[in-house]
C-alpha cells in the first residue's frame, strides 16, 4: 500500500516539500499536507532542505507499548532472520503491528505514528508495491478533482466578498449622498433666511422714510393752517395816511416769501409725479421720493430743468429748492445719466 510520502510524490511534488508539508501538518494526511502546498508554494524556504522532527523516531520504546526500531539507522539496516528453509530473508518494509498497514520506510513510519496515534512498529518482508497506473490515474483524477473543487470555491468565496465591497461602497456612496444633500439643504435654507432678513431691513427702512415723509407733510400742512389763522384772526390796524404819505405802486410791491415747493416730476416712460415739498427742504427729499415712487424703469438717474436748462450735480443734492430757483413751482426731468 502506498504511503503519504508516496501519493505525494507520485502527484509531482519534490520529496523535500512533502516531507516538510507532512511534518507542518502533523501527519494527518495527504489531502492537509496538499492544502498546505498549495498554500506555502511562494514561501521563501519551502525548496530549503528540510529534517524531519524527532517526535515518534521509530526504535525509541513508549511507555506501556512494544518495543520498536531503536532508531532509523537501525530501521534501515537490513535484518537477517531464518527462513523454514534456512535461507536468509532480509526486512524489506514496516509494519504497524496495530493496524497491519506496510510502510516503505521510517519516515513513512513516523507520518503514519503521527496521524494514527500507532506506536508499535515491527520489520516485515513484505514489499510495499508501486502504484498502479490504474491507481495512479485514480489519485491524479482525485487530485484534479479537488483542486478544481478547492478553485470553485475560492472562487465563489471571491465572489462573495466581491458583492460585500460592492454593498459597503454603494452604502458609502449613498451616506455620502446624504450627507451632502442635508449639507446643501441646510445652506441654501441658511441663504433664504438671510435674504428674508434683508428684504424685511429694506421694508423697514422704506417704512421708515415714508412715516418721514408723511409726517413732514403733516408739519407743514399744520403750520400752514395755523400761519392762515394767525392771519385771518389778527386785527389789521387802518391807519389814514396824508397824500404825502401815500408810497407809489413800486414801493408798495413787497417781494413775497413763499414756504412751500410745488414740483411736477416727468419721469423717461412720459408718466409724471406731482408732490409739494418744503421750500427748505434739500433736493435728496425729491430724489428719494422719485426712488420710491417711480414707475419708469428702475436704475440710476439724473434730475434737470428745462428752462433755464440745469443738470443738477451730487453737490447740489443738499442744497434746499428755495436756493435752487424751485420755489414756488418748478418742473423736473427724470434722465438717464450721460
Amino acid at each position: 500500500m502506498p504511503t503519504d510520502v508516496d501519493t505525494l510524490v507520485e502527484m509531482g511534488f519534490p520529496v523535500h516539500r512533502v516531507q516538510r508539508a507532512l511534518a507542518k501538518t502533523g501527519y494527518k494526511g495527504v489531502q492537509l499536507a496538499m492544502d498546505w502546498l498549495f498554500a506555502h508554494s511562494d514561501d521563501p524556504d519551502i525548496d530549503e532542505p528540510f529534517e524531519a522532527p524527532k517526535d515518534h523516531v521509530l526504535g525509541k520504546a513508549d511507555e506501556g507499548t512494544a518495543s520498536t526500531p531503536s532508531s532509523d539507522s537501525q530501521a534501515d539496516t537490513s535484518v537477517t532472520e531464518e527462513s523454514p528453509d534456512g535461507d536468509a530473508m532480509h526486512a524489506k518494509s514496516l509494519k504497524c503491528d496495530e493496524c497491519g498497514k506496510l510502510l516503505k520506510n521510517p519516515m513513512d513510519a513516523q507520518a503514519h505514528a503521527a496521524r494514527t496515534q500507532h506506536a508499535s512498529f515491527s520489520e516485515s518482508t513484505d514489499e510495499v508495491k508501486p502504484l498502479t497506473d490504474e491507481e495512479k490515474r485514480d489519485q491524479l483524477a482525485k487530485l484534479q478533482e479537488r483542486l478544481k473543487q478547492k478553485r470553485v470555491e475560492k472562487e465563489e468565496q471571491e465572489k462573495r466578498e466581491q458583492i460585500q465591497r460592492e454593498k459597503m461602497r454603494r452604502n458609502q456612496g449613498r451616506d455620502l449622498s446624504l450627507a451632502k444633500q442635508k449639507l446643501e439643504e441646510a445652506e441654501m435654507k441658511k441663504i433664504a433666511e438671510e435674504r428674508r432678513r434683508e428684504k424685511n431691513e429694506e421694508k423697514l427702512a422704506r417704512q421708515r422714510v415714508k412715516d418721514q415723509i408723511e409726517k413732514d407733510r403733516k408739519d407743514r400742512a399744520a403750520k400752514l393752517a395755523k400761519e392762515k389763522e394767525e392771519s385771518h384772526t389778527s386785527a389789521p390796524t387802518v391807519a389814514v395816511a396824508s397824500p404825502e404819505a401815500v408810497p407809489s405802486p413800486s414801493a408798495a410791491h413787497v417781494q413775497k416769501e413763499y414756504t412751500d415747493c410745488k414740483l411736477q416730476i416727468r419721469l423717461t416712460n412720459g408718466q409724471a409725479l406731482t408732490q409739494t415739498f418744503g421750500a427748505k427742504e434739500p433736493l435728496s427729499a425729491v430724489r428719494l421720493y422719485i426712488e420710491m415712487n417711480r414707475t419708469d424703469p428702475q436704475g440710476p438717474f439724473s434730475l434737470m430743468t428745462s428752462f433755464p436748462r440745469k443738470v443738477f450735480t451730487s453737490t447740489d443734492m443738499e442744497m434746499p429748492l428755495d436756493l435752487l430757483g424751485l420755489v414756488p413751482a418748478a418742473v423736473l426731468m427724470v434722465t438717464k445719466p450721460q
